[in-house]
């Protein structure tokens, strides 16, 4: 059932089958629909989502009114707002699946004892937040020092998939441009 997330896990550290067992109860998994949201601002998240399949989204609602996505995460891939998962606080952003997509969670009141039952894991977790961390650094670089254009062909080279998956306005919206800009891009291609 959780075939993918161990192989995921392995790909970092070793877990037993009787270490499997252990995360397994200590997991969900859940099936969403296209739009669903997962999680929205206001509320305090509960949940660290990894994608089986589909594709998710995080985003913010701008000053103007405007949806944000600062992230993305497709297959074998982890998302939630941090900040309010571990802190327990409300949070500012949304999760909302941009396919149909099915995830498994690991609760907030069960995270403790993962830790506690599996000690590895908290370096498997520490390895994917260092990765995360390393992707939100340069994105706000190429934000910084790349033109619009720039950023989609260096985004569709190291992530084609996504340009071919994620609705226009949320790919405009993360790579810091408008839907309309993104039309004009595509064009000249």
């Amino acid at each position: 059932m959780y075939s993918a997330l161990y192989n995921h896990i392995n790909r970092f550290i070793d877990l037993s089958n009787d270490e499997q067992e252990i995360l397994a109860s200590l997991l969900k998994s859940f099936s969403f629909k296209k739009k669903a949201f997962l999680h929205e601002a206001g509320e305090t998240c509960r949940a660290n989502y990894f994608v089986v399949k589909g594709c998710l989204r995080l985003y913010f609602i701008d000053i103007k009114g405007a949806e944000q996505t600062t992230q993305f995460a497709i297959e074998n891939w982890w998302i939630s707002d941090l900040t309010s998962f571990i802190f327990q606080k409300p949070s500012d952003f949304y999760i909302q699946a941009a396919e149909a997509t099915e995830v498994i969670i690991i609760e907030r009141r069960n995270y403790d004892e993962l830790f506690e039952q599996l000690p590895k894991m908290e370096k498997y977790f520490r390895l994917i937040f260092q990765k995360l961390h390393q992707a939100s650094q340069m994105r706000i670089k190429y934000l910084y020092s790349q033109t619009a254009e720039e950023r989609y062909t260096s985004f569709n080279s190291l992530f084609p998939e996504f340009v071919q998956r994620v609705p226009q306005y949320m790919l405009a919206s993360y790579l810091g441009f408008t839907p309309e800009f993104l039309s004009k891009i595509r064009a000249k291609k």
